[in-house]
């Protein structure tokens, strides 16, 4: 007998399906990163099992994800190895405080072996929930689509449009297919601005979008000026940052912890109010980090006390 989506939902494990690779800052420092990868850690540090499909070259940055992974409990099962390509790198320079990326092309995880994954996902058991980016589509191979036909999983999508990586003709399905989405103040934007709904205001472009790809949730981050969510019940919601701004070190990744804890909420049952207060909070003290994710186990200590 098939399974619901929504009793898969309650029972399964989030899928997580994306890039690992190393934010290289111009001071030299190398942190562990990439939206899909900071998500299923964030996820694991709250005591969730993810499966992180991803592929790593056989180098020393592979080797280093590999063993990251292993230390901090995470399921390797999905984690694949190249060797004819590097593992994944970003060059990230700060402006104003604002990360900006420079994706370096045709890394390991751009070339995902699909037969292994799709092999992941059918010994992985139920899925909850399947997360994914937009990085992984400047793969022209249909990896994501051949995946989520594996899958009757219900779909969050992090919008992350990274230039020149996106194609403005796979937003309708990108949309389509999601049944929670989340974008920052410049992807809605975009998105707008691609989906002929360039002249309204943020809140009413929000509103149209949600409405004509019927989303259950649409939530959009906004910096310093918090983050709003629009339901499918007509419910809009929008939450602040409390920290000061002399707190922040950098932003990098303030938008993958804000996803994390959205998928715990979902996963959990929260109320949309909860979501949207402790994402906001987790977001905001991830700010006070080098990098997107901390190893300090009790960095997420108090979170796994409130979710359990």
């Amino acid at each position: 007998m098939n399974m619901s989506h929504d009793e898969i939902f309650r029972k399964g494990r989030p899928i997580v399906l994306g890039e690992v690779l190393f934010d290289r800052f111009i001071t030299g420092e190398a942190v562990l990163g990439g939206a899909p990868f900071n998500v299923a850690w964030h996820l694991r540090g709250f005591g969730c099992e993810p499966l992180f499909i991803s592929r790593v070259g056989e180098d020393s940055e592979g080797k280093a994800v590999r063993d990251a992974m292993v230390d901090w409990g995470m399921d390797c099962g999905a984690l694949q190895w190249d060797p004819d390509h590097p593992t994944g790198a970003v060059r990230v320079t700060l402006e104003r405080g604002q990360p900006n990326f420079d994706i370096l092309p045709d890394q390991a995880y751009d070339h995902l072996d699909i037969g292994a994954a799709k092999s992941a996902l059918d010994t992985m058991g139920k899925a909850s929930l399947f997360y994914h980016g937009t990085l992984l589509l400047r793969n022209p191979r249909g990896i994501l689509e051949t995946l989520l036909a594996d899958t009757v999983a219900p779909v969050f999508v992090d919008m992350n449009l990274r230039d020149p990586w996106w194609n403005a003709a796979d937003l309708p399905s990108i949309l389509g297919r999601a049944r929670w989405v989340k974008v920052n103040d410049e992807e809605l934007s975009i998105v707008a601005d691609r989906l002929g709904r360039g002249g309204d205001d943020w809140t009413e472009a929000a509103r149209r979008i949600r409405r004509s790809h019927d989303l259950e949730l649409l939530i959009v981050t906004r910096g310093e000026q918090g983050a709003t969510a629009f339901h499918g019940s007509g419910k809009i919601i929008s939450v602040a940052p409390q920290e000061a701004k002399d707190a922040i070190t950098d932003t990098v990744g303030a938008g993958d912890a804000f996803s994390a804890v959205v998928i715990v909420g979902l996963l959990r049952g929260w109320s949309l109010l909860t979501i949207m207060r402790e994402a906001q909070a987790f977001a905001s003290r991830v700010c006070r980090l080098r990098g997107a994710i901390s190893r300090d186990r009790d960095f997420y200590a108090s979170g796994r006390a409130f979710l359990e």
